[in-house]
């Protein structure tokens, strides 16, 4: 709790900035959109609901890592 208290008003906790991070390039890529298709054309099949969540963390993990300054 002293680390919070110590840690001014305006900071935040990398989780937060991974997490705008991560809603920006969901949305940026299209990430968790139901395709749409179109007139003789037809994509791949949508992934399975737990497939997609796995996606999405791993995305998320990413986007932590990467604010941390981690590698990989």
């Amino acid at each position: 709790m002293d680390a919070l208290n110590g840690a001014g008003l305006g900071a935040r906790r990398n989780e937060d900035i991974a997490l705008d991070l991560f809603k920006y390039v969901a949305a940026t890529a299209g990430v968790g959109k139901a395709g749409t298709p179109s007139t003789g054309f037809v994509g791949s099949a949508a992934p399975k609901p737990d497939e997609h969540v796995t996606q999405l963390l791993e995305l998320y993990g990413r986007c932590l890592r990467a604010v941390e300054g981690k590698q990989g």
